[in-house]
């Protein structure tokens, strides 16, 4: 399961700009939206788990305490969730390329009681076309993966065999539309 989330994740980076080689990270928040059916509500903690997209994956996300529609969500619910989610950027010379480490428990211990789940690794940048549309990596293992990229500023200041550590974390929903059943 790990080595599928590598490339998810670098999915994520095309709303990442500016220069990856300072010395603080990058770090970019934005809003996704997705249409799924509730499989599980965890009242106490806020938490809904969906059911759908690509293979009917499961996908857990915290509710905002200002989000209305949780009190009324029942099990088997079709609706459209609005959640935010974060990717820290930071490129690491030397650092040696890892496989996903689920970080989760650390954001949680560390405070960030919001956090659903919280994933990291390093991987090496093996190759940018020239447009900037696809970027080539090596993951831990060694496998080459290419991906395309939504915005192409997310590669400036970039070069084959820079080590680049991403930190992506999903943390809460923002909104909540019911949709039909």
């Amino acid at each position: 399961m790990s080595r599928l989330l590598v490339p998810a994740v670098i999915l994520l980076l095309p709303s990442l700009a500016g220069s990856l080689r300072a010395q603080a990270p990058n770090v970019v928040t934005r809003e996704s939206t997705a249409t799924a059916t509730v499989d599980r509500i965890d009242r106490s903690s806020r938490v809904v788990t969906f059911r759908g997209g690509e293979g009917n994956t499961l996908q857990s996300v915290y509710v905002d305490p200002s989000v209305a529609a949780f009190d009324e969500l029942k099990t088997g619910d079709v609706v459209t969730v609005r959640y935010v989610e974060s990717v820290i950027v930071q490129v690491r010379p030397g650092a040696k390329p890892t496989e996903v480490q689920d970080t989760t428990e650390e954001a949680r211990k560390a405070g960030e009681e919001g956090v659903i789940q919280q994933l990291r690794a390093v991987v090496t940048i093996d190759e940018i076309d020239p447009q900037g549309q696809f970027v080539t990596y090596r993951t831990n293992d060694n496998r080459k993966v290419m991906r395309p990229v939504m915005d192409k500023r997310v590669l400036e200041g970039i070069r084959a065999g820079d080590r680049v550590e991403i930190t992506f974390t999903r943390a809460r929903a923002i909104r909540i539309e019911r949709g039909r059943r």
